[in-house]
């Protein structure tokens, strides 16, 4: 019997693309799609897939309440998030919620194939550009950690005071910190977060839930 996948991508063209390409393996059958979270949440109950291929950055509903919400509801049904994002902090947030997989759109189409029946399987499956970290964690040689949890009290802190969108010398002065010091704690925070500019900040931070309530 075929593999039944469901597509959950907010982009049209994105999701054609997937049926094209399943439509040519007759191990799967798509048996739906949906351009949001919301509608892709009753097609799982209504059409009941074995696997779901969502995308991470949607409106509304995003990838990762889609996966938290799935797994508790269908714990059969394996995840694979297909998403531009690559940054380690996406990866290990998308398989501590419960997907199976993660593959980066930039790869060839061969490539989600191929995760698919990983998964089916009962195995994980990451893109090969992905660090070795992560590949060496999804294998099991050691616990996947959320590199949130390896920020430090101040780091935190500062953290939070960014996103609320004070500069380096407004923090040092909250803080009673040099604003050397405060330049030093952001650095390691991206580096630790594997983020590279004020745009990836935000980025992360609306996934992670801590923009302040009034932005």
């Amino acid at each position: 019997m075929p593999v039944k996948v469901l597509l959950v991508d907010d982009h049209p063209i994105v999701r054609q693309g997937l049926r094209n390409l399943l439509q040519t393996e007759p191990a799967f059958t798509v048996v739906g799609e949906a351009g949001d979270g919301i509608e892709g949440l009753d097609l799982i109950h209504r059409l009941k897939p074995d696997v779901l291929i969502v995308d991470l950055m949607m409106p509304g509903l995003n990838g990762l309440d889609i996966i938290k919400q799935a797994v508790k509801q269908w714990p059969r049904l394996r995840i694979v998030v297909l998403s531009m994002q690559s940054a380690d902090s996406y990866v290990v947030e998308a398989l501590n919620c419960g997907a199976s997989g993660y593959v980066l759109k930039e790869t060839g189409p061969s490539e989600i194939i191929q995760a698919i029946h990983v998964v089916v399987n009962g195995e994980r499956y990451l893109s090969p550009k992905l660090s070795q970290r992560l590949i060496d964690s999804s294998a099991g040689k050691k616990g996947i950690t959320d590199p949130y949890d390896t920020l430090t009290n101040r780091e935190r802190e500062i953290l939070h005071l960014i996103v609320e969108g004070l500069t380096s010398p407004r923090i040092a002065k909250k803080l009673f910190l040099s604003p050397r010091t405060v330049e030093l704690h952001r650095s390691r925070i991206m580096k630790k977060l594997d983020l590279h500019n004020q745009t990836d900040i935000f980025r992360y931070a609306l996934e992670r839930g801590i923009l302040p309530s009034d932005r």
